[in-house]
């Protein structure tokens, strides 16, 4: 009887090893992308922007930029868990509102001029904090979708300042409180010393302790870390706390820079820049990687897009289109980092 084995296809050629040498571009540009882009924004500037390399220029630059970078801080914390908040902007206008009608007596009587100034610093931002951490239930208990939940406030809390105000502008002349936005150590902004402090301290959090790890396990993978028995309502709550109290902050300082307080403007689209400066420094908008640094460096560059142009004779509505044309560059160069 003929053999009837059955022949058996050839096994399929290994694929060729990859060579481990060979530079990966697109990995260079997903990592290193942002910190090029400032540095070619500098070197662009120096060449064609009269005075840009003066003292002048780099306080306007950083005077700018630190409301956005605290605000960020506290925006890339809440993205790293796989959230979102659009309320940053309301909560700064119902800090800088609150801010003058405390030290200015109008809220209750004060025994010393100083305990009202002390007051002011300290109950606006818990004021932020906890109607952020009332974000935070909103998303973990109800399980509503952040979006939706921070975009209660985002409505309501404009209208809860002026509320307050009765719509009018506050103006106050008080530069024991004014310090915060136009005080200088050493002739640097006291505002940017603060805000390398909180960039310094939230980068170690993320990076060294469990409440950081925590965070970017949850956006990584929240079903998952329920299961690793990590408390993932608390963290999240806690996460969105810290937003409310950093974007509290921001509201104090950006009165005491402009000497009044008007609530329908302090704030007003900084949610955007926030969100903004997370995406171009680098930290992924579907959660579970994070750098605050890079939100830094993002914020930077966006200051510097619109700071260029316009010191160059362009509309501010260019550089609104050149914001937009950069998120989509840093949001493309992430998915092509993912792939």
């Amino acid at each position: 009887m003929a053999d009837t084995a059955t022949t058996l296809p050839p096994a399929p050629a290994p694929a060729p090893a990859r060579d481990a040498s060979r530079f990966d571009t697109r990995a260079f540009l997903t990592r290193y992308g942002s910190w090029i882009a400032l540095a070619l924004l500098i070197l662009v500037n120096l060449a064609i922007t009269p005075n840009f390399a003066t003292w002048q220029t780099l306080n306007v630059n950083l005077t700018q930029v630190c409301t956005i970078v605290i605000v960020g801080v506290g925006m890339t914390l809440v993205i790293a868990t796989g959230g979102i908040d659009l309320s940053v902007g309301a909560l700064m206008a119902i800090a800088g509102a609150l801010a003058p009608l405390i030290f200015l007596g109008k809220l209750f009587p004060l025994p010393h001029p100083a305990i009202g100034i002390a007051l002011a610093f300290i109950l606006p931002v818990l004021v932020a904090g906890g109607l952020g951490w009332f974000n935070g239930w909103l998303v973990t208990h109800l399980r509503i979708q952040p979006i939706i939940a921070t975009l209660v406030l985002f409505i309501a809390g404009r209208g809860i300042a002026q509320v307050f105000t009765n719509g009018n502008l506050q103006v106050f002349n008080l530069p024991d409180f004014q310090f915060i936005g136009l005080g200088r150590i050493v002739g640097i902004p006291f505002q940017a010393i603060l805000m390398a402090v909180i960039v310094a301290a939230a980068a170690w959090m993320l990076r060294h302790t469990v409440f950081g790890r925590q965070i970017l396990a949850i956006g990584g993978n929240e079903r998952a870390a329920r299961l690793a028995g990590i408390p993932v309502a608390s963290v999240k709550q806690r996460v969105y706390l810290i937003s409310g109290l950093l974007s509290g902050l921001a509201g104090l300082i950006v009165i005491a820079r402009n000497s009044s307080a008007d609530a329908n403007l302090v704030g007003l689209g900084m949610e955007l820049d926030a969100i903004a400066a997370v995406a171009v420094g680098g930290t992924l908008l579907t959660g579970g990687r994070a750098t605050v640094v890079g939100t830094l460096v993002g914020a930077l560059i966006i200051q510097l897009v619109r700071y260029t142009l316009l010191a160059n004779g362009v509309p501010d509505a260019a550089a609104l289109v050149a914001k937009a044309g950069i998120i989509v560059m840093a949001v493309w160069l992430q998915r092509q980092g993912q792939r």
